[in-house]
């Protein structure tokens, strides 16, 4: 199966479904043109290779040597410059952990709302949008733009969701320059952001090491949650008995966001894993330092794991072991603030087109659609948080 194909794309629910059918909890699938992989599709065998580090490590270094630098499955199955031993792993995770704790959720609510209204107020007047253009995209870059510390005037200048922060061109400089050149500035006159936590952090980070789990905030954390947000909104939009239950307060828009996690997570597939011997997933015989992706979605849905899912959060969408997700809070509450604002503006929101002529992004790893185009009732500009009347 070729994972980046738009036939996948567009039937992901039905291929997933065939799979396990056919294959049971492990297949043999593409991830780029001549890129193969192995696809864990079995909730209970996802759990086993998410679980066990010393038979699925993620050292991706043999793999990468043998790839193309240009290969458009690499900026989502290697990060950065792989640890050499278990201490420089554990100095890795520390220093992306410290980072992700350091984040105050306080100012991630102030964030999102300085974010959302003045996107909200560009299109509210006009009865229409594409809400992954116009809002959930800019809106995630921005907040991540601002936790990050980056100075007021250049945030705009900034890339929105590159496919790879390090090849995204500013001004004849890649993203990872311009980070260097922020952590250079903090160490200056560090703030009160999460490169300069990184910067002054007792661990002594060095800025390399800062520049990479940067990076990795960066390419793990924009586009998974913009699409978070358009696929909840998706769901909202489409499933009438949810969208009543929300209206009559029995669900909440967290509920609405679990839901989506389990059905149709943003990361459809990842958790890279690259086995330093020959290993037996499900039926299928691994080659060593051939990768292993573990897919949420098929994982999430498999039939063996059925049962009523309200208010249960045992999904694969964060992963699971030792390297789950340490943003999952900060992403979870980016995109339940994004939702909020935008439907106590715009609370009659309609899908304009029906949902299944949506065209989905023809990505192995990324799970929403290309646009989501919305109408509504035309509404007044919102008050501007910083006080300013509304136009």
């Amino acid at each position: 199966m070729r994972l980046h194909s738009a036939e996948f794309a567009a039937g992901v629910h039905r291929h997933f479904a065939e799979m396990q059918r056919a294959h049971g909890a492990a297949i043999r699938v593409e991830v780029a043109a001549a890129v193969p992989a192995t696809l864990v599709i079995g909730y209970r065998e996802a759990l086993r290779v998410l679980s066990d580090s010393e038979h699925f490590p993620a050292d991706s270094r043999v793999w990468k040597s043998l790839l193309p630098n240009d290969c458009p499955a690499l900026p989502m199955m290697v990060w950065g410059t792989a640890a050499a031993n278990m201490e420089e792993s554990a100095r890795a995770r520390a220093a992306y952990s410290a980072g992700i704790e350091s984040i105050d959720l306080y100012a991630v609510r102030a964030a999102v709302e300085s974010a959302a209204i003045p996107l909200i107020n560009s299109f509210c007047e006009t009865g229409g949008a594409d809400l992954l253009a116009q809002y959930a995209r800019p809106l995630t870059t921005r907040v991540l733009h601002q936790l990050m510390g980056f100075p007021m005037e250049s945030r705009d200048r900034l890339p929105i969701v590159p496919t790879s922060a390090s090849s995204a061109n500013l001004n004849g400089e890649t993203f990872e320059h311009t980070l260097a050149t922020l952590v250079l500035s903090k160490r200056r006159s560090p703030g009160a952001d999460l490169t300069s936590n990184l910067v002054t952090h007792p661990a002594g980070f060095e800025d390399a090491e800062i520049v990479e789990q940067l990076m990795k905030l960066y390419m793990m954390g924009a586009e998974p949650t913009c699409n978070l947000i358009v696929n909840t909104l998706l769901l909202m939009s489409t499933d009438g008995h949810f969208h009543d239950e929300l209206l009559s307060g029995t669900l909440s828009v967290r509920d609405a966001i679990d839901k989506v996690l389990f059905t149709d997570p943003p990361l459809m597939n990842g958790c890279p894993r690259f086995p330093r011997q020959p290993q037996i997933v499900g039926d299928v015989w691994v080659p060593a330092h051939q990768p292993v992706l573990v897919s949420p979605t098929a994982c999430n849905n498999d039939p063996a794991v059925g049962g009523d899912r309200t208010g249960n959060r045992s999904h694969l969408a964060w992963g699971a072991g030792e390297h789950a997700c340490p943003a999952r809070t900060v992403a979870t509450l980016i995109v339940q603030e994004a939702l909020d604002q935008l439907l106590d503006a715009l609370p009659e929101i309609e899908l304009a087109i029906p949902a299944g002529e949506l065209v989905w992004q023809a990505s192995p790893f990324h799970r929403a659609p290309v646009a989501i185009p919305v109408t509504f009732p035309p509404s007044r500009p919102l008050p501007d948080p910083s006080g300013a009347e509304p136009r």
